[in-house]
């Protein structure tokens, strides 16, 4: 990877909705080159996919809670049941492994107290939870889906 793909990767997470000639005369490259780039960047799973990022106020899905979840049993069924059960809640939209006193956290993305309740009701169907913690998110300081890539090349500025 060069500077090339990293300024083609910086663009496209500020807008991947950015055509192959805008994308192209942005690195200074001819159409051609730039997509055989985004191709390889694609092939190498450097992009993963592209879509389209919607606000939540506009979508009446105003409350975000994060969730710690503790629990006592760490088997692999135990883990399969977990994941199986939280994958097909379509409000958790983001779901961590964690080390330290938390084992899971999860972010859900509902309407409202109500939303999150019904969340929190098939949530403890799933498998055996020793505890179940929320936090509701009071205000958004900073949200980006960028990932940060200076690291890539020093003294490159992104």
């Amino acid at each position: 990877m060069d500077k090339k793909d990293l300024q083609i990767i910086r663009l496209l997470q500020q807008d991947a909705s950015l055509s192959l000639a805008e994308l192209a005369e942005a690195v200074n490259l001819s159409q051609t080159p730039c997509w055989r780039r985004l191709q390889k960047l694609r092939e190498e799973g450097i992009i993963t996919r592209q879509v389209a990022l919607c606000d939540a106020e506009r979508l009446k899905l105003g409350v975000t809670v994060f969730v710690s979840i503790r629990t006592s049993c760490h088997s692999d069924d135990w883990t399969r049941q977990f994941i199986e059960g939280t994958r097909d809640i379509p409000e958790i939209v983001e779901i961590y492994r964690m080390t330290g006193d938390v084992d899971y956290l999860l972010k859900i993305v509902v309407p409202d107290i109500k939303g999150y309740d019904a969340v929190y009701k098939r949530l403890i169907r799933v498998a055996d939870l020793s505890d179940v913690s929320a936090g509701f998110a009071m205000e958004v300081i900073k949200h980006s889906t960028a990932l940060p890539l200076g690291h890539l090349e020093p003294g490159l500025d992104l």
